[in-house]
């Protein structure tokens, strides 16, 4: 089993700690960095070793960083390459790492790097496919009892745990409701995801709406 090392920023990536510790039996490690950091880092590998960065997260398997900044991401992804991490996720999107270079160290180290705007929109890849089997684009089992929800059940749900709040409360949700219900309720969640943009938490709103109506039909299907 791969050992998942994230690197947080501030309040970013907490919330993924807990939901892996909670809700997974990977193991993780962690280390912070700071959360106000200079718009631009001349040397960012310098700046690294500087702050004394926890080194055990580099020994990880899999690394999600959310350093949410385009030289200090870099540095961090050739340091893990140097070190032997086998995949990098990077949360944020493309706004917040340089696609390029990031292009450029994984070919150099045969690291598998992905770049995602919100992390429910990871999906299967055998590089880590460890993470993504139970924490990525959310996947749910409902049952129901007449016209309502009856239960559900959450075999793969969202890094920041938002999947499971949902789940908790469609329970007794009419069915025709259930769709847009679940999609109101990840807006309320008090996730990361970027708020306010056609993306972010928008995103992951209609990527839950659409997780419940494929549910829905999939226990319909099964019931006829």
């Amino acid at each position: 089993m791969s050992t998942i090392g994230v690197i947080t920023r501030g309040k970013y990536g907490k919330r993924l700690i807990g939901t892996i510790v909670s809700r997974t039996g990977l193991d993780v490690v962690s280390a912070a960095l700071p959360e106000s950091i200079p718009d631009f880092i001349d040397e960012p590998e310098v700046f690294l070793e500087e702050i004394d960065l926890e080194n055990t997260v580099f020994r990880s398997d899999i690394l999600i960083t959310y350093s949410l900044h385009p030289d200090l991401t870099m540095a961090i992804a050739q340091k893990a390459g140097k070190e032997g991490v086998r995949s990098l996720i990077v949360p944020g999107g493309a706004a917040k790492a340089p696609v390029i270079e990031l292009d450029q160290i994984a070919k150099q180290y045969g690291m598998y790097i992905e770049i995602e705007e919100i992390c429910c929109t990871l999906s299967d890849n055998p590089a880590i496919s460890d993470f993504t089997s139970k924490l990525a684009r959310p996947v749910l089992e409902i049952d129901t009892d007449g016209n309502r929800i009856s239960a559900v059940r959450v075999i793969r749900g969202a890094p920041c745990g938002s999947t499971w709040h949902m789940a908790e409360k469609l329970i007794g949700t009419k069915i025709e409701e259930a769709p847009s219900r679940a999609g109101l309720l990840i807006q309320q969640y008090p996730c990361r995801a970027a708020r306010g943009t056609l993306g972010g938490i928008h995103k992951s709103a209609d990527i839950h709406k659409e997780t419940v109506e494929e549910a829905i039909r999939a226990q319909r299907a099964k019931d006829s």
